[in-house]
């Protein structure tokens, strides 16, 4: 069988499994800055390449969406269900990351010789992000709306004001060729119907650069772990929790979701779904796989342009189950291993803070540290705790943008489904 003719989701597994083996081989023969300078350069190109076609995605997709809808009322309703589902999906998977890490109590695992050592070698990074944490704070307390309102179309699209000022703009033109009316805006709409099926061919286009890219990707990641190996096994037991409560998002919260609430088979989402998680699981960015994900929504699970291109562009900047999982398991970690022994209240406060706070949290490698320390700050743990899992950071930044873009893939369906028949 030729490679070529493989399904998409292999291609990317081949090649991460290779990347894999290539930083292994890497370290153990003493080539890591081999890697790094003649290997990991093509997986930046290949985040590039995916970083370059989000933006446009966005825009085209939300304008054609938006602009098709009947009136307002459409746009309405569609709006309010997709952030209700949204925030729905959020809370629960707070909730289910507090019981586990309740019931397994992982901190309690950690050796105070442990902790310590930990602290001495992420305790500069961790300093960092508490300043970036505390200038976020001293903001007015509606800064954070006047800022999703751009002063500047092209700033915005330069990705300056970040994807919900993207958003904005195309919401807002989508509005006006609402009310501009149909035989007015055709012209226009032609454009942009023009301008979606060629950023799709564009993206067919990047994604058969995909195995190499992620091969490449994995090995630099392999390579750069190589002195921070002996950390793992201190924290095997907050990493077994976390990962247990990611794989029941994927695998029992959104397939229950699926059975009750759409119409689209479970197995069949299974079945679809691997390609993108698989893109996502290697470049821990909802951004980034947002085209793959919107092609795979639309032409595979069958959910309408119309919801595909309003919905997972939001989702990808408010949807964020599978981060939201990872803060409450890693606040509550961090708390018993201070031998802080949370209220009831308290734990409300986490689910409220990072309710709220994952609105926010932007869809790259790392957005969602700076959040987490105002996490800790809402119920009085040290920023300083963040030291203890700086070091695992990666690899369960992987892990949960994988839930992050099964959970607006399932919520696009959820939606679809209950938008057919108005």
């Amino acid at each position: 069988m030729r490679f070529n003719s493989l399904p998409l989701y292999v291609k990317i597994l081949a090649g991460m499994v290779l990347g894999i083996l290539l930083g292994i081989v890497a370290i153990q023969a003493g080539f890591v800055q081999g890697v790094n300078d003649w290997v990991k350069p093509f997986g930046e190109i290949f985040m590039r390449l995916l970083k370059f076609i989000a933006i446009p995605l966005v825009m085209i997709s939300l304008i054609k969406g938006v602009g098709n809808l009947s009136d307002i009322a459409s746009l309405s309703r569609l709006g309010f269900k997709t952030i209700g589902i949204y925030i729905c999906t959020t809370v629960l998977a707070i909730v289910v990351g507090l019981v586990l890490v309740e019931l397994i109590g992982p901190g309690k695992m950690v050796s105070t010789e442990s902790a310590a050592a930990m602290q001495a070698s992420y305790g500069a990074t961790a300093a960092e992000r508490s300043t970036e944490a505390e200038a976020m704070a001293e903001t007015p307390p509606l800064q954070f709306l006047v800022d999703i309102f751009p002063d500047n179309m092209i700033g915005a699209m330069s990705n300056n004001g970040g994807m919900l000022q993207v958003i904005v703009i195309a919401i807002l033109i989508g509005v006006a060729v609402l009310f501009v009316g149909k035989e007015k805006s055709a012209p226009f709409m032609n454009l942009v119907n023009s301008l979606d099926a060629v950023i799709l061919k564009l993206i067919d286009i990047i994604m058969q650069y995909a195995p190499i890219g992620v091969l490449a990707l994995m090995a630099g990641m392999i390579a750069d772990t190589a002195g921070d190996l002996e950390l793992l096994g201190a924290l095997g037991l907050y990493v077994l929790t976390v990962v247990i409560g990611l794989l029941l998002m994927i695998f029992l919260f959104y397939p229950l979701l699926l059975k009750f609430f759409s119409k689209t088979p479970v197995r069949k989402f299974l079945t679809t779904m691997p390609p993108v998680q698989l893109l996502a699981f290697t470049t821990s960015s909802s951004a980034a796989t947002l085209p793959l994900n919107m092609e795979t929504v639309e032409r595979k699970l069958g959910v309408s342009q119309r919801v595909t291109s309003f919905v997972l562009p939001m989702g990808m900047t408010i949807n964020m189950d599978g981060t939201s999982l990872y803060q409450a398991v890693a606040v509550v970690f961090i708390a018993q291993v201070a031998g802080v022994d949370l209220s009831a209240s308290q734990l409300l406060t986490i689910v409220v803070t990072t309710t709220l706070s994952s609105i926010g949290t932007p869809g790259v490698p790392g957005g969602a540290i700076v959040i987490l320390i105002m996490v800790l700050s809402s119920v009085g743990l040290p920023a300083e705790g963040l030291a203890l899992i700086l070091g695992l950071d990666r690899p369960l930044d992987m892990l949960r943008t994988v839930v992050n873009v099964t959970g607006d893939a399932t919520v696009a369906s959820i939606v679809d489904s209950n938008t057919k028949t108005e």
